[in-house]
Parts: C-alpha cells; sequence; structure tokens
C-alpha cells in the first residue's frame, strides 16, 4: 500500500519486469540510483514584479484617472480605474538574505 504511485515514475526497483521484460534481465540490473545533481540554493533572488508603467512612466499597483460627471446639473468628479496601455513590470531582483543574528 502506497507504493504503487512510485511505479509511474520509473523509480520502482522491479519496473523492467513490470514493462515486460524478462527476469532474467532483472538480476544483471543494478538497483535504481538517481544521479547527483549540483546543490542549489533554497533562496529566489528574482520574482515576477506585480506593478505596472502607465504612458507617464509612473510605476503603480493601479491607476485611476478622474472623471467629471453632469448629473441634475451638477458636477461630480469620480475615479475610473485604468486597464489599457500599462506595461507589466517585469522580473524584479531581491535582496540577498541576511545573516542570522
Amino acid at each position: 500500500m502506497g507504493a504503487s504511485g512510485s511505479k509511474d515514475r520509473g523509480l520502482w526497483p522491479f519496473a523492467s519486469v513490470a514493462w515486460g521484460c524478462g527476469p532474467e534481465v532483472v538480476g544483471t540490473e543494478q538497483a535504481l540510483v538517481l544521479p547527483r545533481t549540483r546543490a542549489v540554493p533554497p533562496f529566489d533572488f528574482t520574482r515576477r514584479g506585480s506593478m505596472f508603467y502607465d504612458e507617464d512612466a509612473d510605476l503603480a499597483h493601479e491607476f485611476y484617472e478622474e472623471t467629471i460627471i453632469t448629473k441634475n446639473r451638477q458636477k461630480r468628479a469620480k475615479l475610473r480605474r485604468v486597464h489599457k496601455n500599462l506595461i507589466p513590470q517585469g522580473i524584479v531582483k531581491l535582496d540577498p538574505p541576511g545573516d542570522p543574528l
């Protein structure tokens, strides 16, 4: 129970028998050994930016423009969110992690 999940990924030691190879091949094969990979630090040094640039090269999460609405001969200002002509910020470099105290 629980061992059937690793068969799909080819990490099962008796995978050649399960895939139709004869039992004579199993005796000559060695146990599955995963190749060593180089050590990768667990830190992320970049991320995708969540802000946008507008036409004036201003940087913000959201942009609004003020519109004037005339209703019953009264002028009223209302903010409307801008969705067009925005350019994503792109990849942002993160600060390296600090030394523990």
